[in-house]
């Protein structure tokens, strides 16, 4: 089962594990001094910079296996 999903916010995944700002780093998104880190899902996110949530999806969740 996931730990982490698409409608969860930047802020909540990010309070989880230390190394969700690596892995959101390799996608180019910097979540840690945006303002819409607060509200935005992370799949408003991945839609708004163009990237697959489905893929950090999988590399979030790698870090709980």
């Amino acid at each position: 089962m996931s730990q982490i999903t698409k409608d969860m916010t930047f802020a909540s995944v990010m309070r989880m594990h230390p190394d969700v700002v690596k892995v959101l780093a390799k996608y180019n998104l910097g979540c840690i001094g945006c303002m819409g880190a607060q509200n935005e899902s992370l799949e408003q996110g991945c839609n708004a910079h163009g990237i697959k949530v489905d893929e950090i999806l999988t590399d979030l969740n790698a870090l709980f296996e």
